[in-house]
């Protein structure tokens, strides 16, 4: 499919998932226009700022806006919610206001977070929790989103970085592994990631088709934090006798509470989009040949 009219303006196209994304985009045939805070993209601008979110959207015109941005580091959110705020809510506030204003026919993809979620899972889509202030702030953010057309995507995932000076949590492991560092591993925190390819697969398949609401999206069968820690090491053929299995509740690192099950029930974006996602252990194994093509 030839998509070269289809013009996606990618904020926060220098992260973690947009390093992965913009060139997933492009070489199916998107015209992409890369958006940073700082140096890397085609354009940069603080989208915080009313003035420069519309200036840039006022140039590029977009059909399709994918938001990457966001402020993620939970203790920095709790001890900085105003900066939560610029991030996760006030962007988005101004890219939806943009879209309102101009009566566009633009699309937006915003990309949230399963830690808005807590208690036992796997949560379906109106099972919020809020435990703390990047929840929070992200789920306002959500609200900013739902008010204009847009596809709001409940995510974690995995996967080797593209982009320097940001480490993964299988980056993380992965190194540790190597050097033979203790490690702690969390026994009582559950996810179901998928990896930043399998996202950027799926995104691009929203951004063809466009659905409206909020979506679960994420890995079938997920696992405790210390399961994929192990399983993952098993996998690139590291020993484990450096890792420990703790609780939350036993390490002292942790300054802010974070939720306990994150694991999403994904039924609903897989009816609308008819797939079907990959479990978690497949995703692991996918992620362990990123790191063995590159030892």
């Amino acid at each position: 499919m030839i998509n070269r009219n289809i013009k996606v303006l990618l904020l926060g196209s220098t992260g973690l998932l947009g390093s992965s994304l913009g060139p997933l985009l492009d070489s199916s045939g998107y015209s992409v226009k890369t958006h940073s805070r700082s140096k890397g993209a085609q354009y940069e601008a603080d989208l915080s700022d009313l003035k420069q979110a519309s200036d840039l959207l006022d140039k590029i015109q977009p059909e399709i806006v994918v938001n990457l941005i966001g402020l993620t580091d939970v203790d920095q959110c709790e001890s900085q919610p105003h900066q939560a705020y610029l991030a996760n809510v006030r962007v988005v506030e101004n890219i939806a206001g943009w879209i309102q204003q101009n009566k566009s026919d633009c699309h937006l993809v915003h990309i949230s977070t399963d830690q808005v979620y807590d208690g036992t899972g796997p949560h379906v889509e109106d099972q919020v929790t809020l435990t703390n202030y990047y929840a929070f702030s992200k789920y306002a953010g959500e609200l900013a989103a739902g008010s204009v057309k847009s596809t709001i995507l409940r995510t974690n995932f995995i996967g080797r970085s593209h982009c320097p000076n940001r480490v993964s949590l299988t980056d993380w492991l992965h190194q540790s592994l190597m050097k033979n560092d203790a490690l702690q591993v969390f026994e009582d925190v559950l996810f179901n990631p998928l990896s930043m390819y399998t996202l950027s697969k799926m995104i691009e398949l929203v951004i063809q088709r466009r659905p409206i609401g909020v979506f679960n999206l994420g890995s079938k069968v997920g696992m405790r934090k210390s399961d994929f820690a192990f399983s993952f090491a098993n996998e690139i053929n590291c020993e484990t006798r450096t890792m420990t299995r703790v609780r939350t509740d036993q390490v002292t690192f942790l300054k802010t509470y974070r939720p306990k099950d994150m694991r999403m029930n994904c039924v609903k974006i897989e009816n609308y989009l008819s797939v079907q996602l990959p479990k978690l252990s497949d995703e692991i194994k996918r992620v362990a040949k990123e790191y063995h093509e590159t030892a």
